[in-house]
């Protein structure tokens, strides 16, 4: 593929990525709410939010692997795009509790996707250029799902509690039809010829950067879903929010979140290190979870989530690029599912444990336990940096040494 049609071939892949994300977080700001209108318990509404990424843990490995022995990307896409329109038009079913669990695992099938969607966009780019790919692909990650969390607050609003996931259903039509035109990358063949072996499976899941990357991003995604994802606009709306104030809530989170995934590896992680960056993250999450608890008023709400945003955002997509950062490219497919499969244990035990919490002790006994996971992910990161002084402090020593000696 030559540079003008990578080009073009990375623009249509931007357009249907936000396509993707819009059509399902189109209805996240409002789901909890909704539900909660519904009748449903705090204990049900974290099971249905929990499923979400139960089905991911199930799935994207799987996925992963069959796209590399395929050696294609672009079914899986499109797959996607089927599963995020039909997962809006099983909310609007009336009655019963079966129908919003079913919406919500199908919303994982569609999330499950974004493994060949991450390995999709990286073959548009040299090897070497992986982190600046991972880099794009969050900040299309975060426009996307800022624009439908902002059309949610509207739509509820000022159209009908059901109008998000009507809209949903239509954007994701057409991702749909915009996804058959999409090209595979060069080189995306090849890795089908090369064959995905249960060895090579096996070197993919023994790699200490993606074990570690993975073990990492549990615990991150575990606290996003307990916060912005899952119960903060329940907090909001104990403090008075209406649809428009959700939708400011969502941009105070989405908009901070969208520029510390710019910045990140352009400006903290030359400063201070990978790890150093992953581990102040955790930590200013941790902090700003806390404060969620306390906020008095909507104003400090918006505070604490401006600040949890953009901690949020510097660890994820570094975390997403450490991931496949020293996986071979034909086994990039498997890499990535491994580890959105694995983070999905985070989306999944993450509400669905913050919901058991709720209901027995009330909303913020769901939060202390989200800053916990963040503060335990900080002290994973930290170990990795003293690790790493002293590793180079006993590098240097040795090199003194040699040098006294000769």
């Amino acid at each position: 593929m030559n540079r003008k049609a990578a080009k073009e071939g990375r623009a249509l892949f931007t357009i249907v990525t936000l396509l993707y994300w819009t059509s399902m977080y189109i209805y996240v700001p409002t789901l909890s709410p909704y539900l909660s209108a519904g009748g449903y318990s705090l204990a049900f509404i974290g099971i249905v939010l929990g499923s979400y990424g139960f089905t991911q843990m199930l799935v994207r490995f799987p996925l992963g692997i069959f796209s590399d022995r395929l050696g294609k990307r672009k079914p899986f896409i499109i797959l996607g795009m089927i599963c995020a329109s039909l997962s809006c038009l099983l909310f609007l079913v009336p009655g019963g509790w079966f129908w919003p669990i079913a919406a919500r695992i199908v919303a994982g099938v569609c999330a499950s996707a974004w493994v060949a969607f991450t390995v999709m966009y990286a073959g548009y780019f040299a090897a070497s250029e992986t982190g600046r790919a991972m880099g794009r692909i969050s900040v299309m990650t975060v426009v996307g799902q800022m624009i439908g969390m902002l059309a949610s607050g509207a739509l509820t609003e000022g159209v009908d509690p059901r109008a998000p996931f009507a809209v949903g259903a239509v954007i994701g039509a057409l991702g749909l039809l915009l996804a058959f035109f999409i090209r595979e990358p060069e080189g995306t063949a090849r890795s089908a010829a090369n064959g995905m072996s249960f060895e090579k499976v096996a070197t993919v899941v023994r790699d200490k950067t993606l074990q570690r990357a993975s073990l990492l991003s549990i615990l991150a995604h575990g606290v996003l879903f307990i916060t912005m994802f899952g119960f903060t606009p329940l907090k909001a709306e104990e403090l008075g929010a209406g649809g428009t104030q959700l939708t400011l809530l969502v941009f105070a989170f989405m908009l901070p979140h969208a520029a510390a995934s710019l910045a990140g590896s352009h400006l903290f992680v030359p400063r201070l290190g990978l790890n150093g960056t992953i581990t102040i993250g955790f930590v200013v999450s941790a902090i700003c979870t806390i404060a969620l608890i306390a906020a008095p008023n909507l104003g400090m709400l918006y505070v604490t989530q401006a600040v949890n945003g953009f901690a949020q955002g510097l660890h994820l997509p570094l975390l997403l690029g450490m991931a496949i950062r020293e996986v071979d490219t034909s086994s990039r497919a498997t890499a990535m599912g491994m580890y959105q499969a694995l983070y999905s244990i985070g989306m999944f035990s993450g509400p669905f444990l913050a919901g058991w919490l709720n209901g027995q002790w009330g909303l913020d006994s769901g939060f202390w336990f989200g800053a916990a996971l963040a503060a335990l992910a900080a002290a994973v990161a930290l170990r990795k940096v003293i690790l790493d002084k002293r590793m180079a402090a006993g590098a240097k020593r040795g090199t003194s040494q040699s040098a006294d000696i000769s």
